[in-house]
């Protein structure tokens, strides 16, 4: 996974061994906002101002909350939270009142060591909206209608929730998240009254560190197996795979474009490599750049730009959100949005909001989806989208 720029925060790091999954362990529900990457580890706690809802462009409204934060006296503001899927959907950004950070969690010797239980998995009742096959149909049609000439790409979801008879531990998912993928970004912020984000992200959108740039877009996925030649076996195939690598291409192809009006350079390899996580692989492609203007392009600027990638819209853009609308019977909220961090000097990363739930009360709400082409098979991305839902399956002890 691409290196992220580094956190600023008000406090000095915790650079002793054990620093990183101390943070960890500290996280609360509530007012806390807990993100780890693969350079940083840090914890937000309490609300020293929001970012507020209006017409106005989110980086630029961004860029005056942390201003006024500057003027009164915070020596190193930083925003941090999450934006919704919809364009104009209500952000969940603000201020921390105090930050502390520590080493990224995957060089604490300590996050090898085993989490907090699961629970049972009988106690969960589980709900899939939509229903498999009927996920399935929605495939199908987005086929046929692809195959007649109407879109490229569409990016169908569904969702698993998962209702609890006992208060949910969020605390204890978001320590066998982190401990799962301690490379990845690991995440638990307020998504709303009553609401948290919690999730761990394999994909960087960009990040933003002085001049340079990194964009990390993943596209193209296979299950991983637990026997190790089926699992190297299913990673082989996704990189020669036809279907995957056009998938993977087209996502590369609009973040290059999305991203050139901002570089003097802009580099990406010709052929996309493999990352993994627990539970799947993944193509993946690096992009590196020089900005012409760092003072006119903020890391939030150049997400905004990048925002929906056909990873998890499709394209024509326009034409794959009206499909989107059609075919998932819910609203994807905070999934498939973005999250992440920016400083007041427009530093910063936010990753694509995926392998995430929302909990609200006693229910989780899983989200997972499929990019559908038109060579695409509606069991193959059913089959997808339940590898991918084990990422949080697991971190709940729940099965489907």
């Amino acid at each position: 996974m691409s290196a992220s720029p580094s956190v600023p925060a008000d406090s000095p790091p915790i650079v002793s061994p054990g620093g990183a999954t101390a943070l960890l362990e500290a996280y609360r529900p509530g007012s806390d906002r807990f993100l780890a990457t693969p350079r940083h580890t840090f914890l937000g706690s309490g609300t020293a101002a929001e970012v507020p809802h209006d017409a106005r462009p989110v980086a630029l409204r961004v860029r005056e909350v942390l201003d006024a934060r500057r003027r009164a006296g915070d020596p190193a503001p930083v925003v941090v939270g999450a934006l919704p899927f919809a364009p104009d959907g209500v952000p969940a950004l603000a201020v921390p009142r105090s930050v502390r950070r520590a080493p990224a969690l995957r060089e604490d010797p300590l996050i090898a060591l085993r989490g907090p239980d699961a629970g049972h998995p009988s106690d969960w009742r589980i709900r899939e909206v939509p229903a498999a096959g009927r996920y399935g149909e929605a495939v199908a049609a987005a086929v046929r209608r692809m195959r007649a000439g109407e879109f490229d790409k569409v990016v169908l979801a569904r969702t698993l929730e998962l209702t609890s008879p006992h208060p949910l531990d969020l605390p204890g998912m978001l320590n066998r998240l982190a401990r799962r993928d301690p490379g990845g970004y690991t995440f638990a912020v307020p998504s709303g009254p009553g609401r948290t984000l919690i999730g761990a992200s394999p994909e960087l959108l960009v990040a933003r560190r002085g001049g340079q740039l990194v964009a990390n877009p993943l596209a193209g996925s296979a299950p991983r197996s637990g026997e190790l030649a089926e699992d190297v076996r299913r990673a082989a195939a996704l990189l020669e795979s036809p279907k995957d690598l056009h998938e993977h291409a087209v996502v590369v192809d609009a973040v290059r474009e999305a991203l050139a009006p901002f570089c003097t350079r802009l580099e990406a390899p010709e052929r996309p490599t493999l990352i993994r996580t627990a539970t799947m692989w993944h193509l993946s492609t690096t992009l590196t750049g020089d900005l012409t203007d760092p003072a006119a392009a903020s890391a939030l600027d150049l997400a905004s730009a990048l925002h929906p990638t056909p990873a998890v819209c499709g394209t024509p853009t326009e034409a794959a959100r009206a499909v989107i609308a059609e075919s998932e019977p819910f609203d994807r909220g905070a999934y498939t949005g973005m999250l992440g961090w920016q400083d007041a000097e427009g530093d910063g990363e936010w990753v694509v909001t995926i392998r995430c739930a929302e909990a609200e009360g006693t229910t989780l709400r899983l989200f997972a989806g499929a990019g559908v082409v038109a060579q695409s098979s509606p069991d193959a991305e059913t089959a997808e989208t339940g590898a991918k839902f084990r990422t949080f399956l697991n971190a709940v002890g729940a099965t489907l």
